[in-house]
């Protein structure tokens, strides 16, 4: 059983910048893609940012490229997701998701293909 856990939400000013951390544990992860969704208040939870673990091909949402980065460490495991000149609208909570991929086989970005998700940690951004 796939198990996520979240670290490095907070609150911080408009312009500034923080680090996600994401931990996975429970499988080996070669096979899959981890994710980054987020949640506003009032607002569907959706796609920010994914990598394979195996290629470390990425993908992003329009609205944080050039600001945010996905990465992985093999050894520890890890997604991270370092958030650069952070906005007010950035404000969410911030979701890791893993998912079995295949090889070849483009990657979604709906929440609902992923069948593994950590608990969450919140993001503010103030003005």
């Amino acid at each position: 059983q796939v198990q996520l856990v979240e670290s490095g939400g907070g609150l911080v000013q408009a312009g500034g910048s923080l680090r996600l951390s994401c931990g996975a544990s429970g499988r080996t992860f070669n096979r899959y893609a981890m994710g980054w969704f987020r949640q506003a208040p009032g607002k569907e939870r959706s796609f920010v940012a994914v990598i394979t673990w195996s290629s470390g091909t990425t993908a992003y949402t329009d609205s944080v490229k050039g600001r945010f980065t996905i990465s992985r460490e093999n050894a520890k495991n890890t997604v991270y997701l370092q958030m650069n000149n952070l906005k007010p609208e950035d404000t969410a909570v911030y979701y890791c998701a893993a998912l079995k991929v295949s090889l070849g086989t483009m990657v979604p970005r709906a929440p609902y293909a992923y069948d593994s998700w950590g608990q969450g940690t919140q993001v503010t951004v103030s003005s």
